[in-house]
């Protein structure tokens, strides 16, 4: 009997992670795998439903079809999007039998609603996880992560992240030589692992124009290449090193260490993505010292290194990465 993978039509959803579903599940694939899978999409009413561009769609499943579903994928849901009882009831009773429950992007608040992410990780578009934080407090959400698996319950960030969850589900169904064929066939990377970092943005906290915090952040991100320390800091802030780092951390989040390591990579991004500098010099603008540090410290926060990250997002070919 082939694994049945059905996926939730829902009103005002994204058709680019619908589509991706039915490209890596609904195309049948029997000179890779024999069966493939059976692919539905449900929906819970007969009307058609439109998507956030306009474009309706019906379907001639229902939730009830979701009864005899191996897998479950909620796709991208728009942030103002309720989930009725029948769809939560229905994802819970389908949880609780032993189905694989999925989400990509913000299908995650889906998940969330219907409390089948509560006290496991998960993760939704970048965007979104302070939302999904604040909503949903028992979740241990993971802001960086392109996807989660949990075993019973697996979650994506947004987009793209989508189709490298479908292909890591692939891989556990039928191994990674299948995986890859698909992944060929789609013209993607065949794996990405789901602890590669996504790619996001760390804005500068607001301050008032007379706190000292805001000052000293405004400094350090003009200076830095140059060599800080939270004393030199604290002495430009006239607050002692322990003060200083007390009140850091209440108006960034984090010390003053990782918010300058953040600040630095996010640097080094930058002119990976607008300049063909080389890395070694791009390490030294960013306050790095040498290409292997770089390197060390870019791997850790963005989960790629320099040369994948300027191939990726880079406006040309140029630079080779420092050795």
């Amino acid at each position: 009997m082939p694994h049945v993978v059905a996926a939730v039509l829902m009103e005002g959803g994204g058709p680019f992670e619908l589509a991706v579903l039915c490209e890596v599940f609904g195309i049948q694939r029997p000179e890779l795998a024999d069966p493939w899978y059976e692919f539905l999409i449900v929906s819970e009413g007969s009307a058609p439903a439109t998507t956030n561009f306009g474009l309706q769609l019906s379907t001639p499943y229902r939730l009830a079809d979701l009864e005899r579903a191996d897998t479950i994928v909620v796709p991208a849901a728009p942030m103002s999007f309720e989930p009725s009882a029948a769809l939560v009831d229905a994802l819970r009773r389908a949880h609780a039998r032993g189905a694989r429950i999925v989400s990509v992007c913000s299908g995650a608040f889906v998940l969330a609603e219907a409390g089948l992410l509560d006290g496991k990780r998960a993760t939704t578009h970048w965007m979104h996880t302070d939302e999904l934080t604040r909503r949903f407090p028992a979740i241990d959400v993971d802001p960086r992560v392109l996807y989660i698996d949990e075993g019973d319950v697996l979650t994506s960030a947004g987009t793209a992240a989508g189709i490298d969850l479908c292909l890591h589900i692939v891989r556990l169904d039928h191994g990674a030589a299948v995986a890859n064929a698909v992944a060929r066939r789609m013209v993607v990377p065949p794996h990405r692992e789901g602890g590669q970092a996504q790619f996001v943005d760390l804005p500068v906290p607001e301050c008032d124009a007379d706190d000292p915090i805001g000052a000293v952040l405004g400094w350090m991100l003009e200076h830095l290449d140059a060599a800080i320390s939270v004393e030199a800091l604290a002495r430009r802030s006239n607050m002692s090193p322990r003060t200083f780092a007390r009140r850091f951390r209440a108006v960034t989040g984090t010390t003053p260490h990782q918010w300058l390591l953040s600040q630095r990579v996010l640097l080094a991004q930058r002119l990976l993505e607008s300049t063909d500098t080389p890395v070694e010099r791009i390490a030294s603008q960013a306050g790095f010292g040498s290409a292997a540090n770089l390197r060390q410290h870019f791997q850790r926060e963005v989960g790629t290194s320099p040369l994948a990250y300027r191939r990726t997002f880079g406006s040309n070919e140029a630079g080779e990465e420092a050795s």
